[in-house]
């Protein structure tokens, strides 16, 4: 089975001394990820791609900007983005995606409206809050998102993380991946 193609960002506002990451809680209905802890994402539309010749990249830009309104309620500007990951679902899973990964530091706190239908409830939480509570079964987080939060984990203020961020490589999983086709150029 072919992945389907999907983005998600983690939105992180800074505290007085430290970093808080948006979780989001999916209904336990959702055939995927019900009843876990993610960051705002989806699948990429035919209609995220500007141009029909438009890379997937792109596209994903475009995806999680729209997937972050309908989920959390809020807007983010594309131009904030910053690649971080992409993951490709293992085979043999029920359903796979080749899912793009973005932060995107707010400088402000927004306030987050979810639908109670897909999205149930929020939480921000430090990256550290988030995988202690993960470990001592409070939260269930998927995969990616806690290998996310714990790169995450190291960075008291967004300064900071901003910097390291756009300056590491992006992280690809599998490494050799066949469905990531890196950007010509990382913002």
């Amino acid at each position: 089975m072919t992945p389907r193609p999907a983005s998600t960002v983690v939105l992180v506002r800074e505290t007085a001394d430290d970093i808080e990451a948006l979780l989001l809680l999916r209904n336990t209905a959702l055939a995927f990820n019900g009843g876990y802890w993610v960051f705002p994402g989806g699948k990429i539309d035919q209609e995220d791609y500007p141009t029909p010749d438009a890379p997937e990249y792109e596209a994903a830009r475009r995806a999680v900007v729209r997937e972050t309104r309908e989920e959390a309620g809020i807007e983010i500007p594309a131009r904030e983005l910053i690649h971080i990951a992409h993951w490709t679902t293992p085979p043999g899973q029920s359903r796979r995606y080749s899912t793009w990964f973005f932060v995107c530091p707010l400088r402000a706190s927004p306030q987050i409206v979810v639908d109670d239908s897909e999205i149930l409830d929020y939480r921000w939480l430090s990256p550290r809050l988030a995988l202690q509570a993960q470990d001592e079964g409070q939260l269930k987080l998927p995969l990616p998102t806690i290998a996310t939060l714990k790169t995450l984990q190291h960075y008291r203020n967004l300064q900071d993380m901003d910097i390291a961020l756009r300056s590491i490589d992006v992280h690809v999983f599998p490494v050799d991946s066949e469905f990531y086709i890196p950007p010509l150029t990382r913002p």
